[in-house]
């Protein structure tokens, strides 16, 4: 399968679409914690990054503390045809902790129902429990099916595999 099938317009569009994805964080002994969580995608304008609403007391927060590398994949399950694999797009990069109180990712957050509901009793000013963390992806983008008629990889589903890259300017 060619990898220019699926452009980095077509992945980010797909990536509008969730809300739901699994976050690998690295424990201190370097083995993985992986996690579910809701994410947030930076607007068109802005570099191109997502951000995930979580608590302090959490493992995830501690293990990018030390070390911010992480994983994040987003399915993209078949609902109807359960028996198929569901696509995925993976986005390897590095983690950043950034204050709750950063306006542009609340906004983020409120535009979409999901996110909006569990920012909402969230005090920006005064709550110190939460933190947003911040994944700025590295520029080449795993994808597996995405955009795949499911019959096309029924008959050869290694050829579901292709990469994108984040245009340098997002």
């Amino acid at each position: 399968m060619s990898s220019t099938k699926f452009n980095f317009s077509f992945i980010e569009r797909e990536i509008r679409k969730n809300t739901f994805g699994i976050l690998t964080t690295l424990n201190s002994d370097g083995t993985p914690h992986t996690t579910g969580i809701l994410y947030g995608v930076s607007k068109h304008e802005s570099e191109f990054s997502l951000f995930l609403l979580t608590s302090r007391k959490y493992k995830k927060v501690r293990n990018i503390q030390r070390n911010p590398k992480v994983s994040y994949i987003i399915p993209f399950p078949h609902h109807h045809l359960r028996f198929v694999p569901s696509g995925t797009i993976t986005l390897n990069g590095v983690a950043k902790l950034v204050p709750v109180n950063t306006e542009d990712i609340i906004e983020i957050f409120s535009e979409k129902r999901i996110l909006k509901l569990i920012i909402a009793d969230i005090d920006f000013e005064k709550d110190e429990e939460y933190i947003f963390i911040k994944i700025k992806p590295d520029p080449k983008i795993l994808c597996y099916g995405v955009g795949f008629n499911i019959w096309k990889l029924r008959g050869s589903h290694t050829e579901g595999g292709y990469s994108v890259t984040i245009p340098p300017k997002r």
